[in-house]
C-alpha cells in the first residue's frame, strides 16, 4: 500500500469546511437520543424546539461567514470531492433558512396528526446536510451520493402520513419514478466517466468524474455523440428534481399526498438543490457543450412554462395548484441557466429568484399548515378559504402577499426576481424565451388572483350558487407568537426586497 499517497489524500479531509453539515448530523442524532432517553415523558414540542434552536444558530453562523471575507473559500477539500465558493455559501445558507422553515411547519402538522415526530425532524435534518453538500459538490461520486441521500429522505418523508391514502400513492410514485430517474442519471455518468478515461480520444481525462478534468476533455471533444448523450442524460435526471417537462408528471399527485411541510420542501429546496447541481454543471463542465444545451434547455423552458401554468388553471385543489405553478417556475429558471451560456452573471439573477420564491412560497405553505385539518392534509380545495381575510385577517394578508409575489406583482420581491431573470434573457438575445415567459406570467395572474379573490373579495354565504357545494364551516386557527413572527417577517421580507432589492442583489454580486 502507497501510504504517502494515503495521507496526502487524507490530508485534504479539512472537517472543520464542512462544520455546518456535521453540526446538522450531529443534531439529528441529539433529537434521537432524546426520544430515547425520554420515553413518553417527552414533550413533542420539545424535539421541534431543540431542532429549530439548533438550526438557528447555525443560520446566524452561516449568516457571519456569508457577509465576512473568508480565505477559506475558492478551493477544494476531499480529494477535489467539495469545492467552496460564494455560491456554494449563499446556498448553504438557503437551505439552513428552508431547513428552519419546513420544521417550523413540521410542528404545525405533527400537532393536528398523530404521528412520530422525532423520526421526522431527524430525517429533514439529515436531508438538509445532503442538499448543502451537493450544493458544493465537485466530484460526480460526490454528486450522486449527496443527491441519493436527498432522495431517500424524500421516499420517507413524502409517505410520512402513512394513514392517508393519498399519502401512500404519492410516496409510491414518488420511489417508482425516483428511481428511473436515478438510473437516467447513472447512465449518463457513465457515458461521461466511460468516454472520457478510457476512449484514447484526444486530452482523454485522468479522473472523468471530476468535474474540471471533465470539463476540459468536452472542450476538446464536444461533437462526440457518446458524451453529448451522456450530457443529456444527465441533464434528464436533474429535470426530474427540478419537475421540468417532460418529467413532471409526479408532481401534482406528490404534492397532494405529501404533508404540507414536505410538499413545501419538495416546491423550495428540492427544486433549488437541483438549480444549483444544474448551474455548477452549465458553468462549468457543461459549458462547451453549449450548442447541444442551449436549444434543448430553452424546449424545456418553454414546455415547462406554458404547460405549468396552463394545468393551473382549473385546479382547485391548492396543493396540486401549487406543485404545476411551481413547474412554472422551474421554467422561469430554466431561462437564467440558459442565459449563463451567453452571459455568466445570469447565475445572480438565479440567486435572487430563488430567495424571493422562497419567501413567497413559505408565506403561503404557512398559510395552508394553519388552515389544514388533521387528517385531512391532503384535501384542500380552494373553498375553504372563502372569507379568509375577513375572518383572520393576517393570514389572509400573507396569504395575498405571498400569491401576488409569486405571480410578479410589482413592488413585491417576485416582481424584481423576474425583472432581473427577463433582463438576463434579454441581454443573452432570448427573444422567444422571453416571449413565453410573459405570456406564462399573464396566465399565472389568472389563478392566482382567483385564490386571493376566493380568500379576500368573496362571501360565500352571499354569492354562492344553487348547484355549488357549500364549504364545510371553518374554526380559522389562531396563531401563537411564533407563527406571527415568522409568517409576518416572511411578508415582510417580501416587500422590503421588493421596495428596496439592493441589500439582496449586491450579496449576490460575485
Amino acid at each position: 500500500m502507497n501510504w504517502s499517497h494515503f495521507f496526502a489524500l487524507t490530508a485534504t479531509h479539512q472537517w472543520g469546511s464542512i462544520f455546518p453539515e456535521i453540526c446538522l448530523v450531529v443534531l439529528a442524532l441529539s433529537l434521537l437520543i432524546i426520544d430515547v432517553l425520554g420515553g413518553r415523558r417527552i414533550d413533542r414540542r420539545l424535539v421541534a424546539r431543540v431542532a429549530i434552536t439548533g438550526q438557528l444558530l447555525l443560520v446566524l453562523v452561516a449568516f457571519t461567514a456569508l457577509i465576512g471575507t473568508d480565505d477559506r473559500l475558492d478551493r477544494e477539500t476531499f480529494s477535489g470531492m467539495l469545492v467552496h465558493s460564494q455560491f456554494g455559501q449563499i446556498m448553504r445558507f438557503f437551505f439552513l433558512v428552508s431547513s428552519v422553515l419546513v420544521t417550523y411547519l413540521g410542528g404545525i402538522f405533527l400537532k393536528k396528526n398523530p404521528l412520530p415526530g422525532t423520526e421526522f425532524h431527524a430525517i429533514w435534518l439529515l436531508v438538509t446536510a445532503a442538499l448543502m453538500l451537493l450544493a458544493q459538490s465537485n466530484h460526480f461520486v460526490m454528486l450522486f451520493v449527496a443527491l441519493e441521500t436527498v432522495t431517500v429522505g424524500f421516499y420517507v418523508l413524502v409517505s410520512y402520513n402513512r394513514n392517508l391514502s393519498n399519502g401512500l400513492a404519492a410516496g409510491l410514485k414518488y420511489l417508482i419514478l425516483g428511481g428511473v430517474s436515478t438510473a437516467i442519471l447513472l447512465m449518463g455518468i457513465a457515458l461521461l466517466y466511460g468516454i472520457a478515461e478510457s476512449s484514447g480520444l484526444e486530452n482523454s481525462a485522468r479522473n472523468a468524474l471530476k468535474f474540471d478534468e471533465l470539463g476540459k476533455f468536452l472542450e476538446f471533444n464536444s461533437d462526440n455523440s457518446i458524451a453529448r448523450t451522456g450530457v443529456l442524460l444527465v441533464v434528464a435526471g436533474i429535470a426530474f428534481k427540478i419537475g421540468a417537462v417532460p418529467f413532471q408528471i409526479w408532481i401534482p399527485d406528490v404534492y397532494q399526498g405529501a404533508p404540507t411541510p414536505v410538499t413545501a420542501a419538495l416546491a423550495v429546496s428540492s427544486k433549488a438543490g437541483g438549480f444549483a447541481v444544474l448551474v455548477a454543471l452549465v458553468s462549468g463542465p457543461f459549458r462547451p457543450m453549449a450548442d447541444l444545451l442551449v436549444p434543448v434547455l430553452s424546449a424545456i423552458a418553454m414546455a415547462t412554462i406554458l404547460f405549468g401554468n396552463i394545468a393551473a388553471l382549473t385546479m382547485r385543489n391548492v396543493k396540486r395548484l401549487m406543485g404545476l405553478s411551481g413547474v412554472s417556475h422551474a421554467g422561469y429558471l430554466l431561462i437564467g441557466v440558459v442565459a449563463m451560456f451567453a452571459i455568466p452573471e445570469a447565475r445572480n439573477a438565479i440567486v435572487f429568484y430563488l430567495v424571493t420564491y422562497l419567501l413567497a412560497t413559505f408565506s403561503v405553505f404557512g398559510v395552508m399548515a394553519h388552515v389544514s385539518e388533521g387528517g385531512r392534509d391532503d384535501i384542500q380545495p380552494i373553498d375553504v378559504y372563502r372569507n379568509l381575510s375577513r375572518e383572520n385577517p393576517f393570514l389572509g394578508g400573507v396569504l395575498a402577499l405571498g400569491l401576488a409575489s409569486l405571480a410578479g406583482i410589482p413592488p413585491l420581491a417576485g416582481f424584481v426576481g423576474k425583472f432581473l431573470l427577463f433582463y438576463a434573457a434579454f441581454k443573452a438575445q432570448l427573444y422567444g424565451l422571453l416571449g413565453v415567459a410573459v405570456i406564462g406570467v399573464v396566465l399565472s395572474i389568472y389563478y392566482y388572483f382567483g385564490w386571493i379573490k376566493e380568500a379576500t373579495f368573496r362571501d360565500w354565504k352571499l354569492s354562492r350558487l344553487e348547484d355549488e357545494p357549500s364549504p364545510r364551516p371553518k374554526v380559522w386557527p389562531e396563531l401563537g407568537l411564533a407563527g406571527k413572527i415568522i409568517l409576518g417577517g416572511l411578508a415582510l421580507l417580501i416587500l422590503l426586497l421588493g421596495l428596496y432589492p439592493g441589500p439582496l442583489s449586491s450579496l449576490s454580486q460575485y
